[in-house]
């Protein structure tokens, strides 16, 4: 089940947006998931590293409202501005799953958590891995499996 918030990205993203992700993330398991277990293995340790929407938009909004602060306290009172733009972001984003910058950010090919999830678990799933499940008995022994 995608998350309450992941939901509502995908719904203030485009239909065109939303389908150049989906088209990504299905070339990307078809590219990697038919040339072996070593290349599967390298794309899974890079969605590892992959930097989801939310944690740029909550980058993006620490990063704005910090520099609101500083350069309000050290230069100009009219940079707090900036500060509460960048808390604003944070808080729409929050609040309605939307802010000005998701759309430059899911322009630019950021995916949800869900999304990312979405090729490593079908990656795996081709790898074999879920396979395993079969062979466990004990429910510490799926979660092993899954965790794997």
């Amino acid at each position: 089940m995608k998350e309450k918030n992941e939901g509502r990205v995908r719904q203030n993203t485009s239909e065109a947006v939303n389908k150049g992700i989906d088209a990504q993330t299905l070339q990307n398991i078809d590219h990697y998931g038919h040339n072996g277990p070593e290349q599967i293995a390298a794309r899974l340790e890079s969605l590892n590293k992959e930097w989801d929407v939310e944690r740029m938009l909550e980058i993006h909004g620490s990063a704005l409202t910090l520099a609101g602060l500083l350069l309000g306290a050290k230069k100009d009172k009219r940079w707090l501005l900036l500060a509460g733009i960048g808390a604003g972001f944070v808080l729409q984003h929050g609040l309605q799953g939307w802010c000005p910058s998701l759309p430059i950010y899911r322009r630019l090919g950021f995916r949800t958590r869900a999304e990312i999830d979405e090729e490593r678990y079908a990656l795996k799933a081709l790898r074999g891995d879920f396979n395993r499940v079969l062979g466990a008995t004990t429910a510490e022994g799926v979660m092993n499996v899954v965790r794997s």
